[in-house]
């Protein structure tokens, strides 16, 4: 679903009418195509996201900020010297345009007051955020586009703002008539009345035209030339009515449309029905709360997965590179077998030289190792001897008993790396702060995988191990990445405890704490499912836990962080439960 300028002009009465005589307090900026405004008025504070991202630009209040970078980029810090202290005076939008412009009242370096606006485009992957002085040239934006990017619309500091390019011979309903628009849509002929409709409006997004289609005719994609005169005048009434939503906020709801399953699918500013028994429908309090339903979840992954691109380059590399590898080693292991076979030819060779002619490429020789003494043919060189031919093969044979030794240890180390490559990619995917990303750069640099930093702080402290408590009251740790699980199955445990962890699957370490006592049956299943949720299984199914005392759990020297061995263990079957994981986590 696009927030469409319709949606906007719903949002922006919404803002302007929450913000009264409203001061900037502070600016954040926590991804590279994101702000977050905290605005300070009498008798409260509100903070204001803002998103230029391709996938989910918007802008709503939001109650808890995402985390902020060390170092705030150089937009950031424009802005925090030119908006900081300034006054909300309005919040603007041209007719149905996809363009909020924020006008603050600041004051300057020589403490003279001037006028800037914060451009909030809301325009999919040309989406921007453009700080403008009163005269309308460009301070900066968050998205720079110069004529290498674009042929069309330049955004580049010190530049006169321009609107970016809107189609032609498209009606605003905001500004225009009801039957002007249904005039033009009856010229769509053999389209559907929801794309003729979508084809000569500006601000509706397809969802509204589609639901403009439906309530008119039950179908959305009904070809514009077989609507009745009623049904032309009920389209008409559908569109004003659409109209004194947007303008006199008649009818006006938020309205999040949801599958059945719960997961988001559409949201808008008026009831939506077209989905029929496929989709679930409910008003929410208000716009920003709608499109905080919406995204929840879906910008902190989306800026987790932008934070830790480098750290997934590194990884992917490095496990091809060892895949690669361990094809290569496991085919020179293969070829390697016919070791017995060159010692053969070597020992038959070396006992009837006189059997062998001079330049010949071939030799059939007596095989006395079989029982038969069947003759058996031995390719030679013919530039050797039968002496030197013999030598050949004994040296073949004691090179693939030697590759055999160490390829068969190579290999195995391999495959230990690709375990611990697969258990950092786990700790990736389950990361949800900068401080993760840290720890895990941090051990990736420690493990030789990225080049230190040098201007990495000296040893970051350890984050705080995740904390759970069972049914039954016992505590249960949850280690966050393999430091951190090393940290607690060897240091923070204690022998009694109980170790869990998914039988060959990357996952946390997981340690139950039993204070000398034992637990019962059930903190161990829930400690279990952490086990599984907190693990690269968590989507699956009946996952296997191995469970043991701590004190069968071991360390081998010179394994990989997180890597252990443990014995006496038993497993448990169980299913993933994320929601079980928030019930029972402590704060």
């Amino acid at each position: 679903m696009a927030l469409d300028g319709a949606f906007l002009a719903c949002l922006r009465d919404e803002l302007w009418q929450a913000l009264p005589d409203a001061r900037v307090d502070k600016i954040h900026q926590p991804g590279k195509d994101e702000l977050v405004i905290h605005l300070r008025f009498r008798g409260g504070a509100r903070k204001m996201y803002i998103s230029a991202g391709a996938n989910a630009p918007r802008v709503h209040f939001i109650d808890d900020a995402p985390e902020n970078p060390a170092q705030p980029p150089m937009f950031c810090m424009l802005l925090r010297k030119q908006l900081t202290g300034g006054r909300l005076v309005a919040i603007r939008q041209i007719g149905l345009e996809r363009v909020l412009y924020l006008d603050f009242d600041c004051t300057n370096d020589l403490g003279d007051p001037v006028r800037l606006t914060l451009a909030v485009e809301i325009m999919g992957r040309h989406s921007n955020i453009i700080l403008l002085r009163a005269d309308g040239t460009i301070v900066d934006a968050i998205k720079r586009v110069d004529p290498a990017m674009s042929s069309v619309r330049l955004v580049l500091p010190g530049i006169p703002y321009e609107l970016p390019p809107a189609p032609e011979g498209r009606f605003d309903l905001s500004q225009h008539a009801p039957a002007d628009i249904t005039a033009a849509v009856r010229k769509g002929k053999e389209a559907p009345l929801s794309q003729a409709l979508l084809a000569v409006s500006q601000g509706l997004s397809p969802l509204t035209c589609r639901e403009i289609a439906y309530r008119v005719t039950g179908d959305s994609d009904r070809p514009v030339h077989t609507l009745t005169e009623d049904e032309w005048a009920q389209f008409e009434a559908c569109l004003a009515r659409t109209k004194q939503a947007i303008l006199e906020a008649v009818g006006r709801t938020p309205y999040l449309v949801t599958r059945p399953d719960g997961t988001p699918l559409e949201y808008s500013f008026q009831p939506i029905t077209q989905y029929g028994l496929e989709a679930r429908g409910q008003a929410c309090a208000s716009f920003c709360a709608l499109l905080d339903a919406f995204y929840a979840g879906r910008a902190a992954a989306e800026r987790m997965k932008t934070r830790s691109q480098d750290l997934l380059r590194v990884l992917a590399t490095a496990t091809e590179r060892v895949r690669r590898k361990l094809h290569n080693q496991k085919e020179e292991l293969a070829a390697s077998a016919k070791r017995d076979t060159w010692r053969l030819y070597g020992d038959l060779i070396q006992t009837q030289l006189h059997a062998v002619p001079a330049g010949a490429d071939t030799v059939e020789l007596i095989n006395y190792y079989d029982e038969a003494c069947a003759p058996i043919t031995v390719p030679l060189d013919p530039a050797l001897s039968a002496a030197a031919n013999a030598q050949k093969y004994y040296k073949e044979y004691r090179k693939a008993q030697t590759a055999e030794r160490m390829l068969t240890k190579h290999i195995a180390a391999g495959e230990q790396e690709l375990l611990y490559l697969d258990s950092v990619s786990d700790a990736l995917s389950r990361a949800t702060t900068a401080r993760d990303l840290e720890e895990l750069r941090a051990e990736l640099e420690e493990q030789g995988y990225l080049r230190r930093q040098k201007s990495r702080q000296k040893s970051l402290r350890p984050l705080k191990t995740q904390t759970f408590r069972s049914d039954d009251g016992f505590i249960i740790l949850v280690g966050r990445n393999n430091a951190d699980n090393d940290r607690l199955t060897l240091h923070t445990a204690q022998k009694h405890d109980i170790w869990l962890h998914t039988k060959n699957i990357p996952g946390s370490h997981v340690i139950v704490v039993t204070q000398g006592q034992m637990p019962p049956d059930r903190t161990i299943e829930q400690a279990a499912i952490l086990a599984a949720t907190y693990s690269k299984a968590r989507d699956s199914v009946q996952v296997p836990v191995d469970y043991a005392p701590v004190r069968y759990v071991k360390k081998p020297a010179g394994a990989k962080p997180g890597m252990v061995i443990y014995t006496d263990n038993r497993t448990a079957y169980v299913n993933p439960d994320q929601t079980l994981a928030q019930r029972l986590q402590c704060e």
